[in-house]
């Protein structure tokens, strides 16, 4: 089945069957010519024959030999007979049995022969074999007229087994159909060289091709003709290179494009015309995670939200970008849907998301910020203004008036040079120029020593403050002593600030793995629960009017963060178990 699948089988069984036919045809052309010669030269023969009989019986009929004359001019397969005037026979030659029934047969056909046969005329005759009995034969029978020397006309019947001519067929005809045979055989090696030569380079081809569909660009076939096959070799060889250089730009182009969707901070989604999403990049795969995940699909199929889909719809019906800015589960988005064409065709869209939610933030903390230090300033202004212009217009009576309102002067700019100074600390912090003075040393007697110094605060407060060591052994921190205690110094002071009399605030320490964990916490009201992501930024209060009596600036808590994170440690904040407010620092511990 593979050789008549194979071009070798149909250009074989091509050729065979062209010269199949065409020897059939001269086959038969051949033996119709042959048949019809040996027919005719038969009745020359017999013609010829004829005629001699009828001169050597004209010439010597009276001669005791002229039998033996005639005998010798009849070859073995012909006989002969002579009929007078009167149809009665004269004369026979004939060479084996059935001569009588024969003759007579041939007499029969005849019926007046002396009467209808004027010229020399031609037969074929069925009748009794002469080699075999019971068996019947086609003769060739050949009448000649001639006249005696009386004048009489006489008829010379000469008939031949036409088994002798079809023998001579038949020799002729093996003799073809050898011919043939032998033309067969050696068309079927020339189809198979021919077709060897033709198809073993298409076998190279095909090896070749399917090498390449692999990948394997650098295959190349070896062109040793310089016909069709070989410059057919050499363009596979061109069209190969030609390919390596092509998948080679594509790959590259792709594995650009790939890393430049992968270095992206936006998220890039392609679809298809139906909404199939076909790419996507990790910042992409994050979001629908993250969406997935707030309408409680987690695990399931990734679902764009319906604002976006609505987006996608509409830019994939009008073919028209669409550009608008969303918010999703608390997070502001700027979306972009631009559609992708194909020809004139729409084939999709590519959705550009980006996530505007920090930069919303931004602009809320500058626009706060402002706010804030405008809110934080205008008082004092105002009274440094109100206080020294009632001075110059002399409205204080007396000097122990006029000395309150210097104080009062006097303690206004000192709560602006403190607002300054930590706008200047934070700002500092926050770029980077603000240097560390590290240094490993215990964290517990640096503790006591910050207790030790809001002692006296805690007692006029009525506030019990305690330092709570829950690891035995010496934990050592590497840290800026300065720094550290600015920021205890603010924890410690507001914790006391915010704790009714008769609270608490400790101070703790404790070694979990590779850190160490210090919490400072009271027992006051404690921060709202929706407050307490917010308190490290600047300027935020939870209560700002109990926090501008009590003189905080509310950048306290921003700068013991940066101070923090500068350390390479970690500050939160969280309420206690009933009451009060846990401020706790992880810091790691020196190796």
């Amino acid at each position: 089945m593979k050789l008549w699948k194979s071009i070798v089988g149909k250009l074989w069984a091509t050729i065979l069957l062209l010269v199949s036919f065409i020897l059939f045809i001269v086959t038969a052309l051949m033996l119709e010519f042959l048949g019809n010669f040996h027919r005719e030269q038969a009745e020359v023969s017999l013609h010829r024959e004829a005629n001699m009989i009828a001169n050597v019986v004209k010439e010597y009929e009276d001669l005791s030999y002229m039998p033996d004359m005639i005998h010798e001019v009849l070859d073995e397969e012909t006989n002969a007979f002579i009929v007078d005037q009167q149809g009665e026979v004269t004369h026979t030659y004939h060479r084996g049995p059935y001569q009588k029934t024969i003759e007579t047969k041939i007499l029969e056909n005849f019926k007046n022969p002396t009467k209808d046969i004027r010229k020399d005329t031609t037969e074929e005759l069925v009748m009794p074999s002469l080699t075999e009995e019971d068996v019947l034969s086609k003769y060739l029978v050949y009448a000649s007229p001639y006249e005696t020397k009386a004048g009489d006309i006489n008829i010379v019947f000469i008939y031949q087994n036409l088994e002798a001519l079809a023998d001579t067929t038949k020799r002729t005809t093996n003799i073809v159909i050898l011919s043939a045979f032998i033309a067969f055989i050696l068309t079927t090696i020339f189809a198979f060289f021919l077709s060897t030569r033709i198809t073993s380079p298409l076998r190279n081809m095909r090896e070749a091709a399917n090498e390449l569909s692999k990948g394997n660009f650098d295959t190349k076939l070896y062109a040793a003709q310089n016909d069709e096959i070989g410059q057919l070799a050499k363009a596979f060889n061109q069209m190969g290179d030609q390919l390596k250089d092509h998948v080679e730009m594509i790959s590259q182009d792709k594995e650009q494009l790939s890393s430049i969707l992968t270095s992206m901070t936006d998220a890039v989604i392609t679809f298809n015309k139906d909404g199939t999403i076909l790419l996507r990049n990790p910042q992409a795969e994050k979001y629908l995670q993250n969406w997935a995940f707030a309408n409680e699909q987690a695990g399931k199929e990734h679902k764009l939200p319906a604002e976006i889909v609505h987006m996608l719809e509409h830019s994939v019906s009008f073919a028209e970008g669409v550009e608008d800015e969303l918010t999703i589960h608390n997070r502001h988005y700027n979306v972009t849907i631009s559609p992708l064409y194909s020809g004139n065709d729409i084939r999709g869209a590519v959705v550009v998301i980006r996530d505007m939610t920090e930069q919303h933030q931004l602009d809320k903390l500058r626009s706060d910020f402002i706010a804030n230090v405008s809110h934080e300033l205008r008082t004092p202004v105002a009274m440094l203004q109100g206080y020294s212009e009632a001075i110059l217009d002399g409205v204080t009576e007396t000097d122990e008036e006029r000395d309150e309102m210097i104080q009062i002067i006097h303690d206004e700019s000192l709560r602006m040079g403190r607002l300054v100074s930590d706008l200047l600390d934070l700002a500092r912090m926050e770029s980077g120029h603000m240097k560390l003075y590290k240094e490993e040393m215990p964290i517990a007697p640096f503790l006591q020593r910050i207790v030790q110094k809001f002692m006296p605060t805690a007692r006029e407060a009525a506030v019990t403050l305690s330092l709570d060591e829950r690891t035995t052994e010496d934990v050592i921190i590497d840290f800026d002593e300065d720094r550290l205690e600015q920021v205890f110094t603010n924890l410690i002071d507001n914790a006391i600030r915010h704790t009714p009399k008769g609270g608490a605030v400790t101070i703790g320490i404790e070694k979990i793995g590779d850190v160490c964990q210090l919490t400072v916490e009271d027992t006051g009201a404690g921060i709202p629960e929706e407050d307490l992501e917010y308190i490290f930024e600047r300027f935020y209060k939870a209560d700002k009017a109990r926090t501008r009596v009590k003189g905080g600036t509310g950048l306290g808590l921003s700068i013991a963060k940066n101070i923090v994170d500068s350390h390479n440690g970690l500050i939160k904040a969280s309420r206690g178990e009933k009451i009060g407010t846990i401020m706790t620092i992880t810091m790691p511990i020196a190796q």
